[in-house]
């Protein structure tokens, strides 16, 4: 019997649909410092007396139920920077530098070693990154969460330059999109990647079982989510980088469609780069269909740049020289 993300209890279409409502709402609020709608990585606001036509760059988001995986297996160690590099990517292909974040603790019974682990984590993933933690909120909500629960959010403001935002707008026919190395699923399909693991496919087996490299399933699948900041930030200026996409909920597709004009398409290569071997497990065992696997996860890339054609070679040697393989996977159409 196949797995699906829908049988884990996440609906994709009820996702998007739910998302077509809260955009319209917002839209009502919107001044005219807000640059562009609901639906980018990120939201852009107007700092109309800033010098260089400076804009903020917003984004929330959480980790998901990777948190239900990380205290069931007792190691909470790379949540915070979960958190943390998701959102930093976030704004990061928007064109944006992160400046501050602030984070959201929910438990349904406060356990300071929990809120210690997962604090340090969080101020890790910034102080890494150059960002500062500034503030946020602690809860504590017996009835809302069970006890031993918890749940964490944070978010990310960041700025970027009025004529260096990447939105999109630059994409043109035969742009050459470049893909970046995932270091695991990241924080999406966790749903799904727990309902393979208790249901039915020998979930101790599965977790202990030591992959090629020698790491164990159970530590890769936790693996914190690449941040991409360093590697990508030197790129920024570079007119030849039209947009980028990070690979979150919906996969490679969903998320670069993101950033394609009207009337243009990706052509995806899917055999330009080899399934990493956790998501072959996941997929074998989980009896996972291909669209179904490309839709809820990375499949080992995590972050896509659309670049001009006649560049493609320099940015394959700037990425040579950070010891980067970047796929070439496909292009626009």
């Amino acid at each position: 019997m196949s797995s699906s993300y829908s049988t884990s209890g996440v609906s994709l279409d009820r996702a998007a649909s739910a998302k077509s409502l809260i955009a319209k709402a917002a839209k009502s609020t919107h001044t005219p410092e807000v640059l562009r709608g609901i639906g980018l990585f990120g939201g852009f606001y107007a700092l109309d007396q800033a010098p260089d036509g400076q804009v903020l760059v917003a984004s929330t988001d959480g980790v998901g139920t990777k948190v239900l995986l990380a205290a069931q297996l007792g190691n909470l160690k790379g949540i915070g920077e979960d958190l943390v590099h998701h959102s930093i990517n976030d704004i990061l292909v928007c064109g944006a530098r992160p400046l501050f974040f602030l984070d959201y603790l929910a438990f349904g019974k406060l356990e300071p070693d929990v809120a210690g682990e997962l604090a340090e984590s969080l101020a890790r993933g910034c102080r890494t990154h150059g960002v500062a933690l500034i503030g946020g909120e602690t809860a504590e909500m017996p009835g809302l969460y069970a006890e031993g629960q918890f749940d964490l959010a944070g978010t990310i403001v960041g700025t970027v330059r009025r004529d260096r935002i990447l939105d999109g707008s630059r994409v043109k026919k035969g742009d050459v999109l470049l893909g970046s190395e995932s270091s695991g699923p990241h924080t999406n399909g966790y749903s799904l990647i727990r309902k393979i693991l208790e249901e039915k496919f020998g979930a101790e087996e599965l977790l202990n079982y030591r992959m090629s490299d020698g790491v164990l399933f159970r530590d890769a699948v936790l693996e914190p989510h690449r941040c991409y900041w360093k590697l990508v930030s030197p790129l920024l200026e570079n007119p030849a980088l039209h947009a980028m996409s990070h690979i979150t909920g919906g996969g490679l597709v969903e998320n670069t469609e993101r950033v394609i004009p009207e009337g243009l398409s990706l052509d995806v290569d899917w055999n330009a780069w080899k399934l990493p071997e956790l998501f072959q497990l996941l997929q074998d065992r989980g009896q996972v269909s291909d669209d179904e696997m490309r839709r809820v996860f990375n499949c080992g890339i995590g972050l896509v740049l659309v670049v001009a054609e006649d560049f493609v070679t320099e940015f394959q040697a700037y990425f040579a020289t950070q010891n980067e393989q970047v796929h070439e996977i496909g292009r626009v159409v």
